[in-house]
């Protein structure tokens, strides 16, 4: 069912200092800044030759990437994202091995335009999920 790794989310205090180390140090493409109210993030997309790497900042008071820095205080990595073919195919079959679906279980559209939902980290090895149609 899933595709292609699409990208690693690593949660940032310092979404500039993240972007010139990735673009600096690391010899990196760093995008630009965007800001996904809908998601209440600020994301930075690094690109590499096989996936990229996605900067997330809090946007907003009720950012939920807040409370992870919270707890988190240097950052650390958030979830990964892993592509479907069809979205709406996934949830359900997903939902019908007993995976948790987050939020309303309707796909949101994400950063890249496209469909995404977040799976349960307890029910994936402590790690948050996103699914993206590819």
């Amino acid at each position: 069912m899933i595709g292609r790794l699409n990208h690693v989310a690593i949660a940032v205090p310092d979404l500039e200092a993240a972007a010139a180390q990735y673009r600096e140090t690391l010899g990196a493409e760093v995008g630009a800044p965007q800001d996904e109210p809908d998601h209440g993030v600020t994301v930075i997309f690094i690109t590499l030759p096989n996936t990229k790497i996605e900067l997330l900042y809090p946007l907003g008071e009720n950012s939920p990437i807040q409370g992870f820095l919270d707890k988190n205080p240097s950052g650390g990595i958030h979830h990964i994202c892993y592509e479907v073919d069809d979205i709406l195919e996934a949830r359900d079959r997903l939902k019908a091995s007993g995976a948790r679906v987050l939020g309303t279980g309707e796909p949101k559209i994400g950063a890249h335009g496209k469909p995404v939902l977040f799976l349960h980290p307890k029910d994936f090895t402590g790690t948050l999920v996103e699914l993206e149609q590819a």
